[in-house]
């Protein structure tokens, strides 16, 4: 057991295998993605600056879709510039605290977005089943406050665990066959076994993921029961309108976060953990811009009143 202890790392750097293949490949992914980019930081930018120039928009439902526009251009900004870097280089390497760092922000923000869709769904809820309260409750304050502790606590839940991760000894191998610094490639290059981390930070993944999506299904539900009862159908069909873009969001999201952390994925192939990832932390970003503007009227003529201005 000492002789453990005393096993320090000897790895300052990793390397991200990414998507390997030719070269013609890789310019390929890296025309495809820098793309997926730029039109995911665009379209969410117009958003962002959509609710906060248009008057119209400055109300809550608006606001936290203004907010997750913003996380969601962090978000990807997290992990496809270094995708990007790394299909034009030849080395593909991260250093040792960049590795970490991409780690922490990418749970971090990933947990942000878990429980700003939580918001959301509140804000759905009430809407829909408490319309004379609603505007009562959910004021302009109370939005902020919602919002100010989502961004903290979704910052505060994996601190500990990445530093906890980042203090096992590394000695090599340093090849980690993802596009990102994840948990599961980084616990196999570990020299020692730390099968507590290892729990500590799957139980706690389960129960952000498995609590707030509980929460959302049991806003819904209420929901769901509430505009059933409405008597026309015109009323039915405006009731879920104003709920589809968020429940499209809520379903690409968590269906992949549920296959990739509630249950441990060191079983799974390296490519189907690329593919998971690939799907909640670059397609959902890239989706959101036209999942809520497509179905939304008021944000449809805000935007062209943005790009009217620009």
């Amino acid at each position: 057991m000492n002789s453990m202890k005393r096993v320090t790392s000897t790895v300052t750097e990793f390397i991200l295998l990414g998507f390997p293949g030719c070269q013609e490949l890789q310019y390929f992914l890296f025309s495809l993605f820098f793309g997926i980019y730029i039109f995911t930081v665009v379209g969410n930018g117009t958003i962002v600056g959509a609710v906060r120039w248009d008057q119209r928009l400055h109300t809550p439902m608006y606001i936290l879709l203004g907010n997750f526009a913003f996380l969601e251009i962090w978000y990807i900004t997290s992990t496809v510039p270094s995708m990007l870097i790394h299909f034009l280089s030849e080395t593909k390497t991260i250093s040792f605290v960049g590795c970490f760092l991409q780690l922490y922000f990418y749970t971090s923000l990933g947990t942000t977005e878990a429980y700003l869709l939580c918001i959301m769904a509140y804000d759905r809820y009430l809407a829909i089943c408490r319309p004379l309260h609603y505007p009562t409750i959910m004021t302009q304050q109370l939005c902020s406050v919602l919002l100010s502790l989502c961004w903290v606590f979704g910052f505060l839940s994996y601190p500990v665990s990445t530093v906890q991760l980042s203090q096992l000894p590394f000695c090599g191998p340093n090849t980690i066959d993802h596009f990102v610094c994840d948990v599961d490639p980084l616990m196999a290059l570990s020299c020692v076994p730390a099968p507590v981390t290892e729990i500590v930070f799957y139980v706690l993944s389960s129960l952000i993921i498995v609590l707030t999506l509980l929460y959302i299904l049991g806003s819904y539900t209420l929901l769901l029961i509430t505009v059933f009862k409405v008597p026309s159908a015109a009323g039915r069909q405006k009731a879920f309108s104003t709920c589809g873009s968020h429940l499209t969001v809520v379903c690409l999201f968590f269906g992949a976060l549920l296959a990739m952390y509630v249950s441990p994925t060191a079983d799974n192939p390296a490519e189907s953990q690329k593919i998971i990832t690939l799907f909640y932390s670059v397609v959902t970003p890239f989706l959101n811009p036209l999942i809520y503007s497509l179905r939304n009227k008021e944000m449809k003529a805000a935007l062209k009143k943005v790009l009217k201005i620009e």
